[in-house]
C-alpha cells in the first residue's frame, strides 16, 4: 500500500484521538478530515464520468476490506468525507460516492430538489460501477460493504441488490424494495431506525422485515428513541449517545462480515 504524502499525514495526525462524533460536529474539523480524502474519477459502464472521495489506511500493510458510502440528500459534503476518513482509520478502503455530480445543498429545499432530480438508472450505473472499482482495488481483499444515510441509505440498499456486496448498513433510509430485488442480496443488512421518524416509520420497517424473512435474507434492526437523521450532528434531531451507539454497532457489524 503506497505511503501517505506529508500533507495528508499531518492532517491525519491533527485528528488523532478525536472520536468521529467530535469531528462531525465541528465544521472546521470536518473540513480538515475531508482534505485527507483524494478525488477519484472513473467512467461508468454506461459511459458517464463520475467522481468520489477516496480514503485509505495510512499504515496497514497487506490487503484490507472496503466500504462504499452513499451521502444524505445534502450531497457529498465534508461530513460524509470525514466518515470515510474515520473508516480508513479503522482499516478500510473507504469510498464516498457522489450522486449529485459535485453539487452540495445548503438548505432543505435545495436538498429535496437535488435528490428528486437523480435518475434511478444513472444512480444504479454509478453505484454498480464504483462497487466494481472498489471491490477489485489492488489494495483490497475483494470483500466490501456499503453504508448510507437517509437518501443514501435507500441507495445503499439498492446498491447491494445490484452488486455483489457482503454487508449493508442502512441509516433511516428507504427499505421498501420488492421481494425479487431483496432476494438478490449477497450479505446481511444492518438497519438503524428512529421511533419518532415520520418518514421511515415502523410500518415501513416492519414491511421490510417481513420481506427479508420471505426471501430468507439475514438482517438486524436497531431502534432508537430519536427522530429522523439522529446521527447527523449538524441537524436538529441529533442524538449524541444514539449516534455513537449506532456507529459502534456499525463498526462491529462490518468487522464481523468483512474481517
Amino acid at each position: 500500500m503506497p505511503e501517505f504524502d506529508p500533507v495528508r499525514r499531518a492532517l491525519l495526525t491533527s485528528l488523532a484521538g478525536l472520536p468521529l462524533a467530535v469531528i462531525l460536529a465541528d465544521p472546521v474539523l470536518a473540513q480538515t478530515a475531508a482534505q485527507i480524502t483524494r478525488d477519484q474519477k472513473i467512467t461508468t459502464a454506461g459511459g458517464r464520468e463520475v467522481s468520489a472521495a477516496f480514503a485509505r489506511p495510512e499504515k496497514v500493510s497487506g490487503a484490507v476490506p472496503a466500504v462504499m458510502l452513499v451521502h444524505e440528500w445534502w450531497g457529498l459534503n465534508d461530513q460524509i468525507k470525514a466518515v470515510a476518513v474515520d473508516l480508513s482509520r479503522q482499516g478500510y478502503l473507504a469510498l464516498a460516492v457522489d450522486l449529485f455530480q459535485g453539487r452540495v445543498a445548503t438548505g432543505a429545499e435545495e436538498a429535496r430538489t437535488l435528490s428528486q432530480t437523480v435518475k434511478a438508472e444513472e444512480a444504479a450505473d454509478t453505484l454498480s460501477s464504483w462497487a466494481g472499482w472498489l471491490k477489485n482495488h489492488p489494495d483490497g481483499t475483494h470483500k466490501m460493504g456499503v453504508m448510507g444515510w437517509c437518501f443514501g441509505g435507500g441507495w445503499a440498499l439498492n446498491a447491494a441488490t445490484i452488486a455483489p456486496i457482503e454487508a449493508t448498513v442502512v441509516y433511516y433510509g428507504r427499505v421498501d424494495l420488492p421481494p425479487e430485488q431483496l432476494g438478490r442480496l449477497k450479505g446481511p443488512v444492518l438497519g438503524h431506525f428512529a421511533r419518532n421518524d415520520q418518514f421511515i416509520n415502523k410500518d415501513v420497517v416492519e414491511a421490510f422485515e417481513r420481506t427479508m424473512k420471505q426471501v430468507g435474507k439475514p438482517y438486524t434492526v436497531h431502534w432508537y428513541d430519536a427522530g429522523h437523521a439522529f446521527a447527523n450532528p449538524t441537524g436538529d434531531n441529533f442524538r449524541k449517545e444514539d449516534a455513537q451507539l449506532a456507529w459502534k454497532r456499525s463498526l462491529e457489524f462490518l468487522k464481523k462480515e468483512l474481517g
